[in-house]
């Protein structure tokens, strides 16, 4: 500051404005390098002011549908406040149009007598040992029934085609030799099958009507049941299945026929395939009480 006094006033008055502009300047280039693009990473303060993707919800911390009471309830059939689904939605979630290779499709099966009679049923056979025995009950009571029979016994045992006949049953088209997975094949060998089936049953009985057809193990498809009703036979399945198929004993079948049935039931028995001698334990026991609740007979032997 000595050397600053020594100076004109005018001249002094010049180096205190240099110095001021220096300063200022240096402060301005000290400013510019802060805010200036450099390369360098971004600091925390920015980080806040746009959401990073991965500030988002993670899947695990969003509700799965099944989790969701909303949902639930909307799943089981309940009203909700969310919005409606989208055309788009309801047409995915459409059943789709039944093909050759649907799994499962028994629109067109019988399921009842449509009346109040009650039809007992006989699946799998004709039977050397069992299906006499059955035809013995059966006409100790009265009652006529349905014998669903396969083409190989029909084949093997003409002489029980021909007695099951003779009493007044109908008859039923059960496969060549009780293929379940019948419904999975071609158009031609389901028609097929069912074509030998029937032959073998009229080379038995050759004016016999046969007016029905059942599936194996129920195991319908639309295959089957548009191949069963474009040969004129009636997709036929139950309305009371025993398990009988499975040998439970007398009791348990008889119990289940007889605090299962109703106007119009069918019910599932067999008279072959396995050890049928709780089957025909059971039908003389269900005999005498059904018959004295309902009519009992069997299905029309023809649909025309």
């Amino acid at each position: 500051m000595g050397g600053l006094r020594k100076l004109t006033p005018a001249t002094r008055s010049l180096a205190i404005a240099a110095v001021v502009v220096i300063a200022l300047l240096g402060s301005a280039f000290a400013i510019g390098r802060g805010i200036a693009p450099t390369g360098e990473s971004v600091t925390s303060s920015s980080t806040t002011t746009t959401p990073h993707p991965t500030d988002q919800p993670a899947p695990s911390e969003t509700p799965s549908p099944d989790g969701d009471p909303a949902s639930a309830e909307a799943h089981d059939g309940g009203t909700t406040a969310t919005p409606e689904p989208t055309a788009v939605d309801e047409s995915s979630s459409a059943s789709p149009e039944p093909t050759a290779s649907s799994d499962y499709y028994d629109e067109g099966t019988q399921r009842t007598t449509g009346t109040s009679t009650v039809a007992l049923t006989f699946d799998d056979g004709p039977n050397p040992q069992y299906t006499p025995q059955i035809l013995t009950s059966l006409r100790e009571y009265g009652v006529t029934a349905t014998f669903c029979v396969t083409g190989k016994n029909a084949s093997a045992y003409p002489e029980l085609i021909h007695a099951i006949v003779a009493d007044g049953h109908t008859l039923c088209n059960h496969t060549w030799d009780h293929d379940i997975a019948l419904g999975s094949r071609s158009p031609d060998e389901i028609r097929a099958d069912l074509i030998r089936t029937s032959d073998a049953i009229h080379a038995a009985v050759p004016d016999a009507p046969i007016a029905y057809y059942r599936q194996p193990g129920g195991a319908w498809t639309y295959s089957i049941v548009s191949a069963a009703q474009e040969l004129g036979l009636t997709p036929l399945h139950w309305t009371i299945d025993p398990r009988d198929w499975d040998a439970p004993g007398a009791d348990p079948i008889t119990t289940t026929v007889l605090d299962g049935v109703e106007p119009g039931s069918i019910v599932l028995l067999h008279d072959a395939g396995g050890p049928r001698q709780g089957t025909v334990d059971a039908l003389n026991q269900i005999l005498p009480e059904l018959t004295a609740r309902f009519p009992v007979a069997a299905l029309p032997p023809s649909m025309n």
